[in-house]
Formats: structure tokens, C-alpha cells, sequence
């Protein structure tokens, strides 16, 4: 099996959405608790939020297995994106909602995550490095959008309701001021949505790993409420909801191709 898949576009944009799979391995679920192996902490639908970007002539990247399989948004080496706060890692063991994934004594051992990097991470982040720098010796310059979504209250995350537009520069440091301040500007202007720049999420592992500005790398991560597009307990699409959804994401990407 093929760990994801990589439309290449004409554009200087890259989307990447690497908790868009939900497939786990049959012999990893046997070892799961029965609720974890609906893998409800996937961001859920947006390949087919994203779908607005192939218009745009984006290249798209899109995982296969789920996040409890290997988080690609977290580094390697599994160190935390968040020190002092609680936040699930490589290879998770607890889900969202605090609860365990794994039966008792069957989480992987040290031997078994090494696999799953080799298996799952490095081919992602190898299409990831390979499209960007295609993208970059093309156009001379190239966006990394990273597309996320998550439940709009995550107690173990956070307090209360999450704005339903979370952008992520890594504090300006993954992005040029003048993309950041060109995205904030637009969603300033628009009254449909809440939203803010770097805060609960300012962006993971791949968006500060890549994010060069210096270099003609932008990466700007968006985190979306999923109460925007989506029923959060059935996971159902909401088709008229995310179509609006939609016109705003198109914006910004437009924009980032400014």
C-alpha cells in the first residue's frame, strides 16, 4: 500500500494535510481499545475542504494512515511541539479526550516506532521535501499550507471554544511578515468567522521545520474548528456548511499566491 498520495500542481503552492487519513494497520487495531479505533481524533473531510485548491493549481499531499498509526506533524525524534503543556506525541497512546488507544501492555515498544517512522514518516516528509523543492526551483519561491481541523472543544487542549479559524506562522517565523499580514487583513475583513493568529496552535512540526522564509519557503498552518463543516460526533460532511467554508479557504490560498 502506497502511504499517500501527491497530486502535482502548476502553482507555487503546496497543501499538505497529514492527519487527513484514517487507515489502520488490522494487526495495530487488535491491539486497540474498541473506541480508539474510530480514530476520532482525525482531521476529518478536508481533502475534501482542500479539494478548491486544485483549481488554484496546487500541488496537494494526502496521507493514508491515521495519526494514532504515526503523527507526521510531529518530529522524528518524538520531542514535545508544546513543552509544559499536555499534547499527544509520535505515536499516540492517549486520545484527545484523555482516554488510552491501546489495551493494557500493548502500546509499541520503542523497536515498533522506528518501524512505523520508516514505514509511514519518511516517505511522507521525503514527498513533502521533494515537492517543495520542485516548487522552489520552479517558480523561485513556494507556499506550504498546512490544512488541519479539530473539534471545537478539546478540554485537554484547551479552554472553552476554539475560534474557528486558528492560523499558525510559528510567531511570524515561518512566513514573511507580508504574507502573514495579508492573511490577517483578510480575515479581519470577514464577519462570518471567528479566528487568531498564533494562538493555542501557531503551528507543528512541519510548518516551523520548513518554514523558510529566508530561503522562499512560506509555511502557514490553519487549524479549523470542525463545528463549521462537519457533525463532530457522527464525523458526517456537512456539505452546505463546508461550502461556505470553502470560499474562505479559497481566499487565502488565493491570497498566498499573491
Amino acid at each position: 500500500m502506497d502511504s499517500y498520495t501527491l497530486h502535482r500542481g502548476t502553482a507555487p503552492l503546496l497543501v499538505s494535510l497529514p492527519h487527513n487519513g484514517s487507515f489502520i494497520p488490522k494487526d495495530i487495531e487488535a491491539r486497540m481499545k474498541r473506541p480508539a479505533r474510530r480514530s476520532a481524533d482525525t482531521d476529518w473531510h478536508v481533502k475534501e475542504l482542500y479539494a478548491v485548491a486544485k483549481g488554484l493549481g496546487a500541488s496537494i499531499l494526502v496521507p493514508v494512515a491515521s495519526r494514532y498509526v504515526i503523527d507526521l506533524n510531529r518530529p522524528s525524534d518524538g520531542h514535545a511541539l508544546y513543552p509544559g503543556r499536555k499534547e499527544t506525541g509520535l505515536v499516540p497512546t492517549i486520545q484527545f479526550d484523555g482516554s488510552d488507544i491501546y489495551r493494557p501492555g500493548a502500546e509499541p515498544d520503542a523497536e515498533e516506532i522506528a518501524e512505523r517512522v520508516k514505514q509511514w514518516w519518511k516517505p511522507y516528509h521525503s514527498a513533502l521535501f521533494d515537492e517543495l523543492r520542485r516548487l522552489r526551483k520552479k517558480h523561485g519561491r513556494a507556499v506550504l499550507w498546512e490544512g488541519h481541523s479539530i473539534r471545537s472543544h478539546v478540554p485537554m487542549l484547551f479552554d472553552g471554544r476554539l475560534p474557528d479559524f486558528n492560523l499558525g506562522t510559528a510567531d511570524g517565523a515561518s512566513c514573511s511578515s507580508a504574507l502573514q499580514e495579508r492573511l490577517t487583513t483578510l480575515l479581519g475583513e470577514q464577519n462570518d468567522y471567528s479566528w487568531v493568529a498564533n494562538g493555542r496552535f501557531k503551528g507543528g512540526y512541519i510548518t516551523r521545520h520548513y518554514g523558510k522564509p529566508e530561503d522562499g519557503i512560506d509555511a502557514v498552518q490553519l487549524e479549523l474548528s470542525q463545528i463549521n463543516y462537519m457533525d463532530e460526533d457522527s464525523f458526517d460532511y456537512l456539505p452546505k456548511k463546508a461550502a461556505r467554508v470553502q470560499v474562505l479557504i479559497e481566499a487565502l490560498l488565493k491570497t498566498c499566491l499573491l
